[in-house]
């Protein structure tokens, strides 16, 4: 087989690649073999028919399809190789010729990689970022084990603001109960936005067995159609109030909450790890500014087939996180009152910008010689090994080849980053 580059236009790619008559035979021989058994031949028993009466009865190109599906993954693979060439998308195929006792040629043609034109990444200037933790940040942690550690108890009371209550309710348009509107028992923090604007408000004042009529607009932009823009009225019952206790400040309260004895030892412990927090989140930060700067620095024209590409991928990541909510993409746009275009629209200035970092950081590794070793993959291995406790070995024996591929890849991102904020100011 050989191939040469025929059209070499912005981020496309045309590849011209011939297989020899022989080659073209071999493919079409196997193909027959492949295949034979799905045609019946007056005479024959089925798989029995010989290629050339099957090749009478339904045409000579019979076995052609198959024949290409045979030759050409080699073909091109041996062709990107050779011409060094980064498909980012699967090639558009056009024959030019095929037949029998004929060289079969065919063009491919492939998006590719774009080139990246680096500006500085050395010597980058970012400010200095700080985050120091002051006395009202210890104060803020400790009331939030305090609300962690707090409870419920029942009093007898008109509403109040924070409030939980449980309640019944019915919901009516007009004379009409609608669907969906009715619940028993349900429980409601009043403050918590989680029913439709100007419900919650209605009940604060409200004593226990007291039936009550609140009336709610329902927004223009709500998920149930009819509902949308219809003015309702719920009859709610409160059944009962209950108000958080907060626990004492003192002590025996820090025992209970943590390893300390003191609650000057849970206040300094708690200042020194939001200051550990406080460090890596300015690092972080400080990291980031030195990528972004040396990314805006850079020149690239980048393929929409990678940006799309990159809006699937993190639909799909967005998919998976739903799901940990006990949701999915499709329940979301539901309840959104969405598109999946609208959700990929609001995506794509966010994965044109993680594409061209990629690519950037990729041209700082080639342009600098980083190399990632055996060494540095098998350090990657452990560590995802032990985040997914699982053995070494058998972390090992679930990858696939393409996954240390893409390991190593990420190391030398990684490394590249390293490299270009080691060298910034």
């Amino acid at each position: 087989m050989s191939s040469v580059v025929v059209k070499k236009e912005n981020n496309e790619v045309t590849l011209k690649i011939e297989a020899s008559a022989a080659e073209f035979e071999k493919a079409v021989e196997k193909s027959y073999h492949k295949m034979k058994g799905k045609f019946n031949i007056h005479g024959f028993r089925k798989g029995k028919a010989p290629r050339k009466l099957i090749e009478m009865q339904y045409g000579e190109g019979v076995f052609y399809e198959e024949a290409i599906n045979e030759l050409f993954p080699a073909a091109y693979e041996k062709a990107i190789q050779e011409h060094n060439i980064d498909p980012v998308d699967r090639p558009a195929i056009d024959i030019e010729q095929i037949g029998k006792g004929q060289d079969f040629i065919f063009t491919a043609t492939v998006t590719v990689k774009p080139e990246v034109k680096l500006g500085e990444y050395k010597g980058i200037e970012v400010e200095q970022i700080e985050y120091n933790v002051k006395e009202d940040d210890v104060d803020a942690e400790i009331e939030r084990l305090r609300e962690r550690n707090s409870r419920l108890v029942a009093v007898e009371r008109p509403v109040k603001e924070g409030d939980t209550l449980i309640i019944d309710y019915a919901g009516y348009v007009g004379d009409h109960q609608f669907a969906g509107g009715t619940a028993e028992n349900q429980t409601l923090v009043i403050g918590s936005g989680q029913f439709i604007p100007g419900f919650e408000e209605q009940l604060v004042g409200v004593e226990i067995g007291k039936e009550v009529e609140v009336k709610v607009t329902f927004p223009e932009e709500y998920h149930a159609e009819d509902l949308a823009g219809q003015d309702a009225v719920f009859k709610v019952t409160v059944h009962e109030i209950k108000e958080k206790e907060m626990p004492e400040l003192d002590d025996e309260f820090a025992k209970d909450v943590s390893e300390h004895d003191t609650l000057a030892e849970l206040k300094e412990d708690i200042r020194k790890k939001q200051e550990e927090a406080a460090k890596n989140r300015a690092e972080r930060e400080r990291r980031d500014a030195i990528v972004d700067k040396a990314v805006a620095n850079a020149e690239v024209d980048i393929p929409e087939v990678m940006v799309e590409d990159e809006i699937e991928s993190m639909l799909k990541d967005f998919d998976r996180q739903l799901q940990f909510q006990g949701l999915n993409l499709e329940t979301y746009l539901q309840y959104a009152n969405k598109k999946v275009e609208e959700i990929k629209e609001q995506m794509k200035d966010d994965a044109y910008n993680r594409v061209k970092t990629q690519l950037t950081l990729e041209a700082i590794a080639k342009e600098e010689n980083i190399e990632v070793d055996a060494a540095e993959v098998d350090q990657e291995i452990e560590k995802y090994a032990k985040q997914y406790n699982t053995e070494v070995e058998k972390f090992k024996n679930s990858m696939r080849p393409q996954d240390y591929g893409y390991m190593k890849e990420g190391i030398k991102i990684k490394k590249a980053v390293d490299f270009i904020v080691q060298q910034a100011k």
